[in-house]
């Protein structure tokens, strides 16, 4: 018997096939308590459902925007007490875009300096290297 439709509930492998997610990924998110535990078969096979393909896409998207596991945690609790409000979401959000516009503001700098340092390289065979200089110093 396959159970790969969320009406007779899906295998671990299947969720993963549906979702795009690694089958250690999903063990990892069970185990940290983001996925609900699944229910299962008389033989002891967990089945998951439509609400699990939901919410592991959610987390899945979550994480490719670059939120954090704790950042997830909190929208995810926010959303499974059914009582959460826009304010509380976009508070999160803009303190993650905060980290965000950090995180770009750091790379234009290191982006700049390698830029620099790389035009200052001849990239002849000789001992002196501008770019070991600039990390040197």
């Amino acid at each position: 018997m396959k159970h790969d439709t969320p009406e007779k509930g899906l295998h671990r492998a299947a969720l993963a096939r549906r979702t795009g997610c690694n089958l250690e990924t999903i063990r990892y998110y069970e185990k940290i308590g983001m996925m609900p535990e699944p229910p299962r078969t008389d033989a002891g096979y967990r089945l998951y459902g439509s609400v699990h393909v939901e919410r592991l896409r959610f987390i899945l998207r979550a994480r490719e925007l670059g939120f954090s596991l704790g950042d997830i945690r909190e929208l995810l609790a926010l959303v499974d007490r059914g009582a959460q409000t826009c304010a509380e979401v976009k508070d999160l959000t803009e303190r993650h875009l905060a980290d965000v516009r950090e995180k770009i503001a750091d790379l234009m700098r290191i982006e700049r300096v390698l830029a620099e340092t790389a035009a200052q390289c001849s990239g002849d065979q000789v001992p002196e290297c501008p770019v070991l200089d600039t990390i040197g110093s």
